[in-house]
């Protein structure tokens, strides 16, 4: 069985496990990788939390029509998950928040 693949700037809902693996809760996310032969994605976590933000986190511009609910802020983090723990596909970034992620990604990598 094929998996669906998921393209870079894509917001999806993931299951993110508790540390315990106790339970988990339906969050979103954003894809940052390029397309590959793996089933494993890097995500870029998203909240609604959009006070107290730490370098390189940044309120999306363009949350609504991006696929999202409420205010949105991109949250410092990188995850590699597999693409099992993806609920679903809601939308994708704008390019002006595209390229505002990249600048982080580059910021928290240290590649600038």
């Amino acid at each position: 069985m094929s998996m669906p693949s998921y393209s870079k700037n894509k917001i999806v809902l993931v299951r993110y496990p508790f540390s315990d693996l106790s339970s988990s809760k339906v969050r979103p996310a954003v894809i940052v990788n390029a397309p590959h032969a793996s089933q494993d994605v890097l995500i870029v976590p998203l909240t609604s939390k959009t006070t107290s933000l730490l370098s390189g986190e940044f309120v999306l511009a363009e949350w609504k029509s991006a696929g999202l609910n409420v205010e949105t802020s991109v949250k410092r983090g990188i995850f590699t998950i597999h693409q099992k723990l993806i609920i679903k596909s809601v939308g994708s970034l704008s390019s002006r928040d595209a390229d505002a992620l990249d600048r982080s990604l580059r910021e928290w990598l240290g590649l600038q």
